[in-house]
């Protein structure tokens, strides 16, 4: 489980590491091009039912932590996607990622949802 650390909060967003290197490369994109753009996500079952949103712009400190050291394979269509709902007018939207299995159904059991812990 991955970790953003957004601004001056102390509250960190943990991401399933696979979902946040997908999303740290369009955030990096977004922003090196000096582009603001807002993150939406589902709350995890665990926690109050719901979502949250957050803006990103250039000048609010961002950090990603990740607790695997190796960097995952990419997948193309998933970094496609979450750019395409980044550039759109409701911002980026965290979405499950869709694996091309040559037509064979498989369930998707990577946690995509982020759970935002308490503050202390």
């Amino acid at each position: 489980m991955g970790t953003i650390y957004y601004g001056g909060s102390a509250t960190p967003i943990h991401i399933e590491d696979r979902a946040l290197a997908h999303l740290k490369v369009v955030v990096a994109t977004k922003l090196r091009r000096g582009e603001s753009f807002t993150l939406s996500w589902t709350h995890p079952d665990d926690e109050e039912r719901g979502r949250s949103t957050i803006w990103l712009h250039p000048s609010i400190p961002l950090r990603f932590v990740f607790d695997d050291p190796e960097n995952p394979e990419l997948s193309r269509e998933w970094l496609e996607e979450l750019a395409q709902s980044a550039n759109s007018s409701g911002g980026m939207t965290l979405v499950a990622e869709h694996i091309d299995n040559g037509g064979e159904e498989v369930p998707d059991t990577a946690p995509q949802s982020v759970e935002v812990a308490e503050k202390d």
